[in-house]
């Protein structure tokens, strides 16, 4: 057969698409917007790459690290800067406190002009939370008068909550005390990490299973109204067009709707992408220019959607004889074959097997053998559905008349059934192996703080300098908090510390009132104006050598903006054991109460306030951080938690979780059309049932039983699929096996709840068609 014949064939049943009356319309419309939602997802996922590289650019850009060993001198082209991140409520705010010296002082991306004492710049999503009526106590912590936004180039998200506040006399606090001076923003010499192998691994994993889906859902779409358009092609039979005409013709029908579904998906994701500018989820947002697909993946997209809906036309008809007076495919098929379904998932079993017990010390996973293997083992899912479907509702017996309904037509047309699941079925399959594999490497990738949530929930660093015990009084008295333990720390050393070679020995040196020192040592006894020595630290081994009465131990400055305070040993300090502080370490050197601290050196300490909380007062935490700003701008705030997560492996998660969201929200939309078209080509069967006084309850039910039974036997499926996946990644990445089982129920849970969703949502059609008046026709 000619290229011109094809072509010609092809464009009749394009013609045929849009000039077929209302039942060609309805079709080409059901085809090209499943076909549409589709082609959404795959623009979106090509245009995820561009848009975290641009989150990283715009990252890196706006550092304000110093990168150099030295600091800068003071000039014309120098900055000054202080980290004063905050928290509001669950939403992290990024704050910075500048000052420039001089007027070719570099600006950060997205600033024109530095603002002012007492002035900021903020972000819009900023703008907007402070000029809501929820944000009393933000706008406490952020006395400024806004005065611009910070443009586009200056933020990673639409959603970034940040801002930058003109400061003063912050040169005070430079040499470890928080601020910076900057010649210029951004790394000059950027690295890149070495990408960990199980990492990797985990990011093809999720672009195959997300994806996946989508491919099935577009192949199942392009299907919609099978059944009529077979009917319609009888006609060309009947006027001369031989079987192979008549099939090409129906792919070109089938061409139309993708093509007119490439249309509809462009305009959904367009639509989506402007969408995508004004929501946050995870914590995580993106400007609507970061979603530019590849132009080679868009050009991919364009040109592989027509082509499988040719292809996938040409192959459902494979078994269906049109013939100029009808279609027969009411026949008894023949058996479904199960040895050629098995050989995917046993092919897919073979690509990954060279690669389990190879873990992160071996080298990368060969991305090909990865997504080859995962793709063939969710294609196996496709592959085996329709014969498990076939086979178990052919042995199905009798029961009631909604029952028997449902399994007649289940045995007359089980295919259809399995295809409208084989989407829900892929998607938890893919989901509990992805969730298997997390919950196996999860141990890698989180460490234990070694924090005691059941001592203190919150840490504060106050700079040196606050006064000691009004600024515990300060926080006792904040609402939410029902303990506070002060400790004000700085370090001592046998000699300045300004000395050419600096002190040879150190101890630490620890001070707080005897309620905040029984945190840090085994106290015998305790009043006000006691001195003590820690035994037994983790890691001082100086102390025991320096305590001797009489000894001069320097206390350093930090900074070394003011004159070194001396500190000399008097007689009477007594050795007490150290105990676990709040971060459950052992510290050692001298612990002092408040009134045994000379003047001299009350300046020259810094404090460290552990606080607990009572979370069950609204707010508690941001009236912590409101007072925390009153005692100092610069102090700082640490929520502690008893495990810390790696960013990227954190960020992979919830890339899943987001990626997850979207797909569901796909195959339920695919399920609702599919459902949609399913009850429509039905419409005059089931009037006749009503017609012959069958009951809506009856019909009602059968509709539930038809899509119970493929569903139940799709997750049934898909459990054992994942389960094997989940098994052999684990293995690859040299994890011991371990089932999650809530996982894996919740995400067969996930994948039922959307089914009776989607049963839901089409009762009121089905009520509807279930009307005598369904047998008129024209």
């Amino acid at each position: 057969m000619n290229v011109r014949q094809w072509s010609r064939d092809l464009g009749l049943g394009v013609r045929f698409a849009f000039t077929g009356g209302r039942e060609g319309w309805i079709r080409a419309v059901l085809t090209a917007v499943g076909v549409g939602l589709g082609v959404a997802v795959l623009l979106l996922t090509t245009a995820i790459p561009n848009a975290l590289a641009v989150r990283h650019e715009r990252e890196e850009a706006r550092l304000d690290y110093s990168f150099s060993a030295e600091v800068p001198r003071k000039a014309d082209d120098t900055l000054l800067i202080v980290e004063t991140d905050t928290t509001f409520r669950d939403k992290d705010v990024r704050g910075r406190l500048v000052e420039p010296e001089g007027p070719d002082a570099p600006r950060p991306p997205g600033v024109d002009v530095y603002p002012a004492q007492g002035e900021m710049v903020v972000s819009p999503a900023l703008k907007r939370l402070l000029a809501s009526g929820g944000s009393a106590l933000l706008r406490e912590r952020l006395p400024y008068r806004i005065v611009g936004t910070i443009g586009e180039s200056g933020l990673i998200g639409s959603q970034e909550l940040a801002y930058y506040a003109g400061g003063s006399g912050l040169a005070a606090y430079l040499d470890g005390d928080g601020a910076t001076r900057l010649t210029a923003f951004g790394n000059p010499k950027p690295t890149h990490e070495a990408t960990d192998p199980v990492l990797v691994l985990l990011i093809l994993v999720m672009i195959v299973v997300l994806l996946m889906p989508v491919a099935v859902f577009i192949a199942a779409a392009v299907r919609f109204g099978g059944e009529r358009r077979d009917r319609r092609l009888a006609a060309l039979r009947l006027i001369g067009s031989d079987g192979r005409m008549t099939r090409r013709v129906a792919a070109g029908e089938a061409m139309a709707g993708a093509l007119l579904g490439l249309v509809a998906g462009t305009g959904f994701f367009l639509i989506g992408r402007q969408v995508a500018g004004s929501v946050e989820v995870l914590g995580m947002s993106a400007w609507p220019s970061y979603l530019n697909p590849s132009p080679l993946l868009a050009a991919l997209v364009a040109l592989a959607v027509p082509a499988a809906a040719v292809l996938v036309t040409l192959f459902a008809l494979r078994g269906v004889v049109i013939e100029p007076l009808g279609v027969v495919r009411t026949a008894r098929p023949a058996r479904r074959r199960l040895w050629w379904r098995l050989l995917l998932p046993v092919g897919g079993l073979a690509m990954l097997y060279p690669m389990i017990g190879q873990g992160r010390t071996n080298g990368d996973f060969n991305q090909y053998l990865v997504t080859g293997g995962v793709l063939l083992l969710l294609v196996g899912v496709t592959a085996l559905l329709p014969w498990l479907v076939e086979t178990v509702v052919a042995r199905l017996g009798s029961g009631g008349v909604a029952w028997q309904l449902a399994v007649r037509r289940l045995q007359l047309s089980s295919g259809t059934a399995a295809r409208m699941v084989n989407g829900i079925a892929v998607a938890v399959a893919g989901a509990i192996a992805l969730q298997m594999l997390f919950a196996g490497v999860d141990g890698d990738y989180t460490e234990s703080t070694g924090q005691d949530l059941r001592r203190a929930q919150l840490q504060v660093t106050v700079p040196e300098g606050a006064p000691l015990d009004a600024t515990a009084e300060k926080f006792a008295d904040t609402k939410g908090v029902t303990k506070v333990t002060a400790l004000w720390e700085g370090y001592l050393g046998d000699a300045s510390w300004e000395s050419e070679n600096g002190p040879t020995r150190t101890s630490e040196l620890t001070v707080g009132d005897c309620a905040a020192l029984r945190e840090v040592a085994k106290l015998p006894s305790c009043k006000d104006g006691d001195m003590f020595v820690l035994d037994g630290s983790d890691y001082d081994g100086d102390t025991p050598v320096l305590n001797k009465p009489g000894t001069k131990l320097y206390l350093e400055e930090p900074g070394g903006s003011r004159d070194e305070s001396v500190w000399t040993i008097p007689a009477g300090v007594r050795e007490v054991p150290s105990a676990k502080d709040p971060r459950n370490l052992k510290r050692g050197g001298f612990a002092l109460t408040t009134g045994a601290l000379p003047k001299s050196l009350a300046a020259s300490v810094r404090g460290e306030v552990y606080l607990s909380v009572d979370q069950s007062v609204p707010d508690a935490d941001d009236h912590v951080r409101n007072t925390a700003f009153h005692v100092d701008p610069m102090a700082s705030l640490m929520t502690w938690s008893a495990t810390k997560q790696d960013r990227k492996y954190a960020s992979i998660r919830s890339g899943l979780l987001i990626g997850s969201a979207c797909v569901l929200l796909l195959i339920g939309a695919s399920l609702l059309v599919s459902q949609l078209e399913q009850l429509r080509d039905r419409r005059k069967l089931l009037s006749s049932l009503v017609a012959f006084g069958t009951r809506r309850r009856t019909l009602g039910l059968s509709v539930l039983w038809q899509t119970a039974i493929p569903i139940a036997l799709g997750l049934l499926l898909a459990m054992a699929v994942g389960l094997t996946l989940g098994a052999i990644l684990l293995r690859m990445t040299d994890t011991a096996i371990r089932v999650d089982w809530p996982s894996v129920l919740a995400m067969t849970g996930f994948g039922a709840a959307v089914v009776v969703l989607v049963t839901l949502l089409s009762l009121p059609p089905l009520i509807r068609l279930m009307r005598p008046d369904g047998l008129r026709t024209e």
